[in-house]
């Protein structure tokens, strides 16, 4: 590193230099004219030294700035991206000889460390053993960081391959994010190109402005395999009528066989045929009609017969719940004047096809019986409308509150006592979600909460905001990087009502968000799905209800359970101890015991082993015995058995739109003289300029100290003081 210094004026004139000078000159004269028992020697001497010290310190009275100059040269970056998902080791690279190895015998091909002729396990071995030996061969001018990656990005290679889930885009954005505004020369990934998580990672990669070499790792020719692709289904229906369940076959090498699929609900087969398999990359979408001939929540299994030599047959099953209902619940919106929020609000909550949803406008309201609603949303309801639905306000009906710029502030203040605004002026400040630890309502998935995080900003009213009780706010306000208490979407009883309050409009903004960034509306979705649910439970008057989180959990996620317990008046208690039964298929009890959580009760089962699972929970309030029965499926990760086929076509594209190259596993002993060749990849000298007054600058003032430290002692000694 190398270190410059200068003095420069900035806004003072630099004639002040010679004028310190003349200063300095002239003092030091006035104080040394006359003769003195100095020799001359000592004279002049000592006259220089005042001279340049009174210069000094006026010149602090002056304060030009000191600029520093530091260059600091950074050696370009080699990012050492690995897959470390199960489907590296799970469908063998096929050997593909390098140009030195073909004329070797094809036994010692095999077992070369450096070709590409190794199957399986130990061709994935060899590439990651290559990698490793990519530092050593580009030496000290390059500062090379080596990472592995499955759903999320870790430090190091691996050859554990055990990743059940991959999600390239989103290590790359993590890459990105580490190492932004740094010199990076060249990002090597090392993969099959298959991902079943996040985006398209083409479009993550382009935020990289650096060459990227990719390993073709895999086989593109698809293994022998059948499997169940995609199953599509409504999850609830209503009683005494036909659902439709449309399942996407898939066979690969397996022309001439038949595909058998089965569908049993809770053990008792209800459907069954065979498909024919045409060609060696088959597909086929069947739809079955099923009849919902029981009330409750109904599982079904839909599974594929496995036929010999079939690769993997973890594929090959799935489970689904369908719950069967008797009507669906209503849910009344109302609004004042057309906002996209209304659209996104609409298609949420009718996702979950439980519920039915009808749009009016205030105006006319008078053709609505709120009596024949389970849920009343107010979307932005100006004083105008206050006298309007003085009904529905009168009605015990549940409401769901959404607040922004029209919104009339006192009305809504004296309408309920869940959150209080008080704002001086009708201003809007934008304001991100971050959701609170301690809410115990109800569950939103991890992955929803992390979504949520990332979404764009609401318009919240400006204002300070009265605190709802404690576990009662979902989701809180964050301003810029600084969190807040204020709450953005709280949930809460006022006057045995159940009200939920959503400070912020723009939702149309998190839904294109959520589309751009993971394809889907699942965050948006389950947000007002869970809120809907959790507004009109109990519509029934259960006096003890039991659920879980969602019905299919995956294989190594924590089994979320919720209960509540209702008193003769209908109000929430959690006094009695509530106790529950979990039971395998295989006959293994489980005993477990709910924490309480503000009124209500909650249960973390863990990780649960794969496999179908019914539970009992029992609790006793007074003289009165209450039992909830259900069902849960912890269901294997089979996504990385999905896909055998090898997307290299992927990995060439990434490649050649960065300026790099795809390489096969063969040729990896080429990477680092790639890297050497390529004019981008070279060192980079960043200059950092600092600007300090002079008389924040230390050593300065060692100058004067020694300056007048040299004159006195010389003095003293000569006799002079």
């Amino acid at each position: 590193m190398l270190f410059l210094f200068s003095i420069t004026w900035g806004t003072v004139s630099g004639w002040w230099v010679p004028a310190c000078l003349v200063l300095g000159l002239l003092y030091a004269w006035i104080f040394y004219r006359q003769p003195v028992n100095l020799s001359n020697k000592f004279r002049y001497g000592l006259f220089a030294v005042r001279a340049i010290a009174v210069t000094v310190i006026a010149l602090l009275l002056v304060s030009p700035l000191v600029k520093s100059v530091s260059y600091n040269p950074q050696k370009p970056l080699v990012l050492v991206l690995q897959d470390n998902s199960q489907s590296i080791k799970m469908f063998q690279t096929p050997p593909k000889p390098s140009p030195e190895g073909r004329a070797l015998k094809k036994s010692e091909a095999k077992v070369s460390p450096t070709g590409g002729d190794l199957e399986g396990a130990q061709m994935a071995n060899a590439v990651i053993d290559q990698l490793a030996a990519l530092k050593q061969q580009l030496g000290d001018t390059y500062n090379v960081q080596e990472f592995n990656f499955d759903k999320d990005l870790a430090n190091g290679l691996s050859k554990n391959f055990n990743g059940k889930q991959t999600n390239l885009s989103n290590a790359l954005h993590q890459l990105n994010d580490r190492f932004v505004n740094q010199n990076i020369g060249a990002l090597v990934i090392a993969t099959d190109g298959l991902y079943n998580q996040g985006s398209d990672p083409q479009y993550e990669a382009k935020n990289f402005k650096n060459s990227i070499y990719t390993i073709a790792l895999g086989d593109t020719v698809a293994k022998r395999d059948l499997l169940i692709a995609n199953i599509n289904y409504n999850k609830t229906a209503f009683l005494g009528n036909d659902f439709e369940v449309e399942i996407l076959t898939e066979a690969y090498q397996s022309k001439g066989e038949n595909i058998r699929l089965n569908i049993t609900e809770d053990g008792r087969q209800v459907s069954s045929q065979n498909i024919s398999v045409t060609s060696n990359s088959f597909q086929k979408q069947v739809t079955v009609k099923l009849n919902a001939d029981k009330k409750g929540l109904r599982r079904f299994n839909i599974s594929i017969t496995p036929v010999k030599n079939e690769i993997s047959t973890q594929n090959n099953s799935e489970t689904i719940y369908v719950d069967v209902l008797d009507a669906k619940q209503k849910v009344l919106l109302l609004y004042e004047a057309p906002h996209p929020d209304i659209s996104v609000i609409r298609q949420a909550v009718e996702n979950n096809r439980n519920y039915e949803v009808k749009v009016s406008l205030v105006a006319d309201i008078a053709t609505v019986k709120p009596a024949d609603y389970n849920l009343v949303i107010l979307y932005q309801l100006s004083a105008v409308s206050n006298g309007a639905i003085q009904n529905i306000l009168k009605s015990k009906v549940p409401l769901w509150y959404l607040v922004g710029a029209q919104t009339d502030l006192n009305n809504f203040n004296s309408n309920q006592k869940v959150v209080r605004i008080s704002s001086g002026r009708l201003e809007m400040q934008e304001v991100f979600a971050q959701p609170a630890t301690d809410f115990t309502a109800f569950t939103l998935s991890d992955s929803s909460r992390k979504k949520i995080i990332s979404f764009p900003p609401l318009l919240a009213p400006y204002g300070s905001y009265g605190s709802p009780p404690a576990g009662g706010v979902l989701l809180k306000q964050r301003i810029g990087a600084v969190e807040t208490t204020y709450p953005l979407l709280s949930f809460g009883d006022d006057a045995g009502r159940r009200v939920g309050v959503l400070n912020g409009e723009g939702l149309w903004r998190w839904q294109l968000a959520e589309y751009q960034a993971y394809g889907n509306h699942h965050a948006v979705e389950e947000l007002f799905s869970q809120g809907v649910q959790y507004l009109t439970a109990n519509a029934n008057r259960q006096r003890f209800i039991v659920y879980t989180a969602k019905h299919v959990f995956d294989e190594g996620e924590n089994v979320l359970i919720n209960a509540e317990l209702y008193n003769d008046a209908l109000e929430l208690v959690n006094t009695p101890d509530v106790k529950m039964e979990l039971k395998s298929e295989a006959g293994k009890n489980y005993s477990f015991l709910f924490s309480r959580n503000d009124k209500s009760y909650q249960l973390d089962a863990g990780t649960l082993p794969v496999g179908e699972y019914s539970y009992t929970a029992t609790t006793k309030n007074g003289a009165k015995q209450f039992t909830a029965t259900g069902q849960l499926t912890v269901k294997s990760l089979n996504l990385e058995s999905r896909q055998s086929a090898a997307n290299h076509q992927l990995l060439n594209t990434i490649a050649k739109q960065s300026g790099g190259q795809m390489l096969q596993p063969s040729q990896i002993n080429q990477l680092a003289n790639l890297i050497r060749k390529n004019e981008n990849i070279k060192t980079v000298v960043y200059e950092d300029k600092h600007y300090n007054d002079i008389i924040d600058v230390k050593w300065v003032f060692a100058v004067i100290l020694i300056l007048l430290s040299l004159e006195w002692f010389i003095r003293k000694r000569e006799g002079e003081i």
